[in-house]
């Protein structure tokens, strides 16, 4: 790494640094290894099962299996005789009583609520040691999982190999699994590798309802999940899952969170050998964003849909402690993604999401968001690197069809310098159908593409509609060719600090934070409206103070002064806008650009330092109109907006202290030039003597002004 790079990486560190002070936690666990991958994806097995359960009550019982078909009832009833002489009445006792690998467990239709688990841990089981999470719950080793396994689960199944346990009605709400709030996990699978759930609902936790941590081979079959402060199903450290026909809703967090998935591709470019987890069937609305995995790595999604979130899908490299950071070779295709607006952020503002669990209303659609979310967009990539999006129908985003931003490696706890800017490479949006539905109904999207410029071999569809910024690297005509090159170590200065304002979010707290629209903020609360505001009346102040003292009297430098208000207005303007401006931020910057340069070649006469350093300015911001609006500027290590901003805060001081001072008006002319006089050598042509040093009316002259010829008038137009 070169040394202007690692400088540039350092000031990132910095940066970052203030970017995970406010973060918190979405996801604790104790410390896990990755499978071996020596498992296999288990397959479903037909057949008598081993052992039931069911409740004891006939006449409840023929209630809720008298509209099945007929051949599933009369299977049922008789399951239902069986069980009522040698079945459990618990779904825990079940689990207890498997003794060997391969065994089924079949559920028979009713509720659930494993009255035996509930109490509060007593005794030994309620003096455990263990740190806490940011949450408040204890971060329990396996080893007390297994001596205390219902201080978090409602079922607890540790251990069991190859085990099946289905629901035998008609649909997957016949059998329901309720933990009325009073654990974290309805179910927790753990080292239990083969498992396979089939056909019931598992709600209402304070945190996962469908839990399964450290195994090599799963699957989560036709599985309801619902109603929950954190996750629907939460997959953690596992290799060779299958999510297929699940669904779930009503989840603070996501309803699908393959976390962790078994880095296995790490290395590989687009073409991979196999993924570690698949996705597909799964419909997951009405939540805080439908699918979501802090390193969720090699997972394939596909053919599922993602609808009425806040967010439809995210991937993110933001949080600690998760193995196989950074997030690597997601692939989603043929996805519905649409109308991911929901607001539930309210539900913390007013105070719903301070009350108990069971008091919030979740039941009623209230949703209580754990982390920072931009509402109303399609797929969020926060920090990720060689994934891949095709093929899929992303419409009706009130906020953006994809958002792609950079995570610097110190936000996960790791400080190497080498790292911090390892994230948001070779991302491919390509073949996507963006702002229209399967039917090929129009349902735009409010921009397509979200992006910080940070990365590198990013790139997406030609196709692709507003996006900010305006101009994108195009993918190729083949896998992982890229028309044109950006290379960016760090975004946008004006969208990290929209990051960075937005990231200060705590439920707990209930802590929203200002200045930021993802929770409400409109108008000139936005962080990004302030930003350009603020620069706007320094500039014009300090510009218009300039042109009064030294440069009123060129014709170039009062045109190009007025351009340059204007687009220093258009700034402001195009910032209230948002996603929605457009070209007019590259407008705003190429009339302010032509208004530096312009002041700047009249400057240069009689201050050539500070005239030249203002035409850099302006040749650096009308490349930044070019790289905003054109195409991204190839093989530079930062966009011009970083070294434009930095050089504009110098500008400004030079700028006030040339202003100052005592001078003539109006008459930039350096001396010699065919329309000005000839001045002094000894003397500064801006201290030169010049109408405004006339004498007062009465005042004698000095020697010298009244040996001074009278100056000649100027010729009509500027010297310039």
């Amino acid at each position: 790494m070169s040394w202007t790079r690692r400088l540039l990486v350092i000031l990132a560190v910095l940066a970052a640094a203030l970017l995970a002070a406010p973060a918190a936690q979405a996801h604790e666990e104790r410390p896990v290894t990755l499978p071996d991958g020596t498992g296999s994806v288990p397959v479903y097995r037909t057949g008598e099962p081993d052992l039931l359960v069911c409740k004891t009550d006939r006449a409840d019982f023929e209630r809720r299996v008298s509209g099945f078909p007929d051949a599933l009832r009369e299977r049922n009833l008789k399951l239902f005789e069986r069980c009522r002489k040698s079945g459990y009445r618990h779904l825990q006792q079940a689990v207890d009583a498997v003794d060997r690998p391969g065994m089924n467990i079949a559920v028979l239709p009713g509720l659930y609520e494993e009255e035996p688990s509930l109490p509060k841990p007593t005794g030994e089981c309620a003096r455990l040691k263990a740190r806490k999470s940011q949450l408040g719950y204890q971060i329990l080793s396996y080893a007390q999982q297994a001596r205390c396994p219902h201080n978090q689960n409602l079922v607890a199944i540790l251990g069991k190999k190859g085990l099946q346990i289905e629901g035998t009605g008609a649909e997957r709400t016949d059998v329901v699994i309720d933990a009325k709030y009073q654990k974290l996990n309805a179910i927790r699978a753990d080292g239990s590798d083969g498992i396979y759930f089939r056909n019931f609902t598992a709600q209402r936790t304070t945190f996962n309802s469908l839990y399964v941590l450290a195994q090599d081979g799963f699957v989560i079959d036709s599985v309801l999940t619902r109603w929950n402060d954190e996750y629907g199903f939460l997959t953690f450290a596992s290799d060779h899952g299958l999510y297929k026909n699940c669904e779930s809703y009503g989840n603070g967090d996501s309803g699908i969170y393959p976390g962790s998935a078994s880095n296995i591709n790490d290395g590989y470019g687009y073409d991979v050998p196999r993924y570690s987890i698949e996705i597909t069937g799964c419909r997951s609305h009405h939540n805080m964003v439908g699918y979501s995995g802090t390193a969720g790595d090699s997972v394939y999604v596909h053919d599922n849909e993602f609808d009425h979130n806040m967010g439809g899908a995210s991937m993110d490299s933001a949080f600690p402690g998760h193995p196989g950071l950074p997030q690597n070779h997601a692939r989603f295709e043929r996805n519905l993604i649409h109308d991911n607006n929901a607001d539930y952020y309210r539900y913390v503002a007013d105070g719903t999401c301070a009350e108990p669990p069971v008091d919030r209303g979740y039941e009623e659609g209230v949703v209580c968001p754990q982390i920072s979310m931009p509402p109303g967009s399609g797929i969020i990539t926060a920090g990720g690197n060689w994934n891949r999006y095709e093929n899929n129908w992303i419409y009706g985003q009130q906020r953006a069809a994809f958002v792609l931003t950079a995570v610097p490696a110190y936000i996960r706890g790791e400080e190497a310098l080498s790292k911090q800017a390892d994230t948001s490479h070779h991302n491919r949006y390509a073949g996507n159908h963006l702002g229209v539905d399967k039917a090929g109904n129009s349902r735009h999207n409010r921009t397509d593409v979200w992006w910080d410029g940070q990365g590198e071999g990013n790139c997406w569809q030609s196709d692709a509609g507003p996006s900010s910024p305006r101009a994108l690297p195009a993918c190729g005509s083949e896998r992982g060719a890229v028309s044109g090159h950006a290379d960016r170590l760090f975004g946008e200065p004006v969208k990290l600090a929209q990051l960075l304002v937005c990231a200060d979010y705590n439920v707990q707290a209930r802590r929203l934070p200002a200045g930021c629209d993802w929770y409400g903020a409109r108008g000139i609360e936005r962080i990004e409206v302030q930003i350009a505001l603020t620069v706007a009346v320094v500039l014009a102040l300090v510009g218009g103070v300039l042109w009064w003292r030294r440069l009123r009297g060129s014709r170039l430098a009062t045109v190009v002064t007025g351009l340059g208000a204007i687009g220093l207005g258009l700034d402001v303007a195009g910032s209230t806008m948002g996603l929605s401006a457009s070209y007019v931020p590259a407008l705003a910057l190429l009339l302010t650009g032509v208004w530096w340069t312009g002041i700047g070649l009249v400057l240069r006469r009689e201050r050539p330092w500070l005239g030249w350093t203002t035409v850099v300015l302006g040749a650096l911001t009308l490349l930044d109109a070019v790289d905003k609006a054109v195409f991204m500027i190839p093989w530079i290590p930062l966009s011009p907006a970083w070294v434009r901003g930095l050089l504009g805060v110098v500008w400004v001081l030079w700028a006030v202290v040339a202003a100052a001072r005592h001078g003539e008006q109006g008459t930039p002319d350096a001396p010699g030039s065919p329309d000005a006089p000839d001045a002094p050598s000894s003397t500064d042509a801006s201290d030169a003597p010049g109408p405004s040093d006339a004498p007062a009316e009465g005042a004698a002259p000095s020697s010298a002004q009244a040996s001074a010829p009278a100056p000649a008038p100027a010729p009509e137009g500027d010297a310039s």
